[in-house]
């Protein structure tokens, strides 16, 4: 009885952070990724009526059957949800396309089995199978897109934290571990021994909602709102994809020597990296070339993308800081921010994947 209780609990806490957490997002009180957030919120929303009818049970409510199979009918859109909502974080103008329908394939089979398993053990197998199976491609497709997107944001941020949506592939590695444990859970259901309490998967869902929480509210726009600066960013992220062959010739290579010895000279005279929000159109408009301009000459003319050669005038800031007499009493975090790192976390990572050493290993051997 004490674990029917506790289990009990759990539930009120899952669902109720669900519904909380996806009326927040739907609301959005920051404002950013107004899209994205529309359907990370309504995802919320559908993923939080797994747990609705058995809230209602132990609340004494006996759910309509309509109303029950109304909710069996949704939850198989939770993960197409989830996707478009990551679609929409790396592309705030994506605009939805007629092969977007092939993700309704899989419901629609869903749908039909559904309302033809009444009384056929088999289908109704079938059925929860493709409940549970229909989550993991979506997690896969979201992996691999935001890892691309990764990549693509070096070419436009020299600061990636909060932009990066390593938060989205930590939720859906959860989703997906969670996911494998509830089919080893109703297989053993089924062929071993039936249960009737999941309080270790509740568990696991009440930790990936509250770790959910926490980096929802920690998001910070990934792109200007400026329509036209978002679309020149955008679209200098789509080039980078391209073939080098394939890339125009932005500036003639007879130009290209004294750009660079421009643009070197703004970096060591201006110090623009050590502007936290520095991005490719604030840097062009220094080097008074547009953005695409400069990308190609990152790219072609010292073969680093913005992100990296950005940083590396940070670091080399940071060395000399590091190890000089007059900034022995800064700390590391005043030295991070002083160089341009909007946290210590971003300034540990980038420094010792550019220099092998940690700013703090740095400082003790190199200081007297």
């Amino acid at each position: 009885m004490q674990l029917e209780n506790i289990q009990k609990f759990i539930l009120v806490l899952l669902y109720g952070g669900l519904t909380l957490l996806s009326f927040t997002v739907l609301i959005n009180p920051m404002r950013v990724n107004r899209r994205a957030n529309l359907f990370f919120g309504l995802f919320l929303l559908l993923w939080s009526s797994y747990w609705v009818l058995d809230v209602l049970k132990f609340c004494g409510i006996s759910p309509d059957p309509l109303f029950a199979s109304l909710v069996y009918v949704i939850q198989i859109l939770t993960p197409i949800l989830l996707f478009f909502s990551v679609v929409f974080f790396i592309n705030p103008a994506y605009r939805f396309k007629k092969r977007d329908l092939v993700c309704f394939i899989i419901p629609v089979i869903y749908w039909i089995l559904l309302f033809n398993s009444e009384g056929h053990p088999v289908i109704y197998n079938a059925v929860l199978l493709i409940d549970v199976a229909h989550n993991l491609p979506y997690i896969a497709l979201i992996y691999f897109k935001i890892r691309k997107h990764q990549k693509r944001i070096e070419t436009i941020s020299s600061n990636t934290e909060n932009i990066d949506l390593q938060w989205l592939i930590k939720l859906s590695f959860l989703l997906f571990v969670t996911i494998i444990i509830t089919v080893g859970y109703e297989l053993y259901n089924a062929f071993v021994y039936k249960m009737h309490q999941h309080v270790v998967m509740d568990l696991l869902f009440l930790f990936i909602v509250y770790s959910t929480v926490y980096y929802v509210l920690r998001q910070k726009e990934i792109y200007p709102v400026n329509k036209k600066q978002r679309d020149e960013l955008l679209s200098i992220e789509l080039e980078s994809e391209e073939e080098e062959t394939e890339r125009k010739k932005l500036i003639p290579d007879h130009e290209l020597d004294g750009l660079k010895s421009r643009l070197n000279a703004l970096m060591e005279t201006e110090k623009p990296h050590l502007d936290g929000d520095l991005n490719l159109l604030k840097l062009s408009d220094m080097v008074q070339i547009n953005a695409h301009q400069l990308s190609y000459l990152l790219n072609n003319g010292f073969n680093e993308n913005f992100f990296y050669f950005v940083n590396k005038y940070r670091i080399d800031h940071a060395k000399k800081m590091l190890t000089g007499e007059s900034y022995k009493k800064l700390s590391i975090v005043g030295i991070a921010f002083e160089s341009g790192f909007n946290s210590k976390t971003a300034f540990n990572t980038i420094f010792k994947k550019m220099t092998g050493m940690t700013p703090s290993e740095y400082r003790k051997e190199n200081g007297e």
